[in-house]
């Protein structure tokens, strides 16, 4: 819009200047450089010949009767050898930014099968404690960046990778075995990645008593952390894991899946959805 509004501008100097109608095709508007003042910079050199000017000459005389004859579209100008640089009214970008506001749907491109393919990855926590503030600023991040990439024309598929394997997730696996007493989400009225949180932090809290005990009988500490009995058997599971032992998987399944339902209604209450959760 101030860009056609400048091409008519530009065109009506040039008639009333030089005495010549200007072919769209002479018009060139381009952002101008950011070590110059301006937003839109007009190039002055197919109208040289005409004026039989220097370039530095005509873009004065452009800018000064764009200023003078629509002020309220340049506010000022400068000129660097065939470039004459302009800077836009604010009132031009708030009437430009009150018309496009009568548009939803303004901006938005069609997406098509032949449009660009953009993944985007965003949330993807660990699934032994609850989403946190940091998942929060994640989500809406990775949620807003989808939109908008979706209306500039883009296919997007949103994922979600989720850490749900490792040492840290079979800390509260030990931890819910060993002090859980068959706690569910449902007995205990907990969403199921709090519940599961609470075991975390009880493996931790036990985990440090350990190697607290250890050191007071003489240990260095990095040894402590590493000969603590907790840390050994979380290990221990760990590879049961990786062997496929039934019963291991069996309790990582189950209590993943407290953990997703609890995340699917954080995710639901905020708003955000995924294409592909791995």
């Amino acid at each position: 819009m101030i860009q056609e509004q400048l091409k008519n501008a530009a065109k009506s100097a040039v008639k009333a200047l030089f005495g010549v109608d200007a072919e769209d095709k002479m018009i060139q508007l381009q952002e101008t450089r950011p070590e110059f003042e301006g937003q839109l910079t007009l190039v002055v050199f197919p109208f040289v010949k005409m004026a039989r000017k220097s370039p530095e000459q005509v873009g004065q005389e452009m800018g000064a009767w764009l200023k003078e004859n629509h002020s309220e579209l340049v506010s000022a100008f400068n000129v660097v050898k065939g470039f004459l640089n302009i800077s836009i009214a604010p009132a031009a970008w708030v009437d430009f930014l009150m018309e496009i506001r009568k548009d939803e749907r303004y901006g938005f491109k069609p997406v098509t099968e032949e449009s660009p393919l953009v993944m985007i990855e965003y949330s993807s926590p660990n699934t032994n404690k609850p989403l946190h503030l940091g998942h929060v600023r994640n989500n809406l991040l990775g949620w807003a960046l989808a939109q908008v990439m979706t209306a500039a024309g883009r296919r997007v598929v949103k994922t979600n990778i989720v850490n749900d394997r490792g040492i840290h997730i079979c800390k509260s696996m030990l931890a819910w075995l060993k002090w859980g007493n068959g706690e569910t989400p449902e007995s205990s009225g907990k969403k199921g990645d709090h519940l599961i949180g609470d075991y975390y932090v009880a493996f931790d809290k036990h985990y440090r008593e350990e190697v607290k005990a250890l050191m007071a009988e003489g240990m260095d500490e990095e040894t402590a952390k590493q000969e603590a009995p907790l840390i050994k058997e979380a290990h221990e599971m760990l590879v049961k894991w990786e062997q496929n032992d039934p019963e291991v998987r069996a309790l990582w399944k189950r209590m993943n899946e407290w953990v997703y339902a609890g995340f699917d209604e954080t995710y639901r209450m905020m708003g955000v959805i995924f294409d592909k959760i791995y």
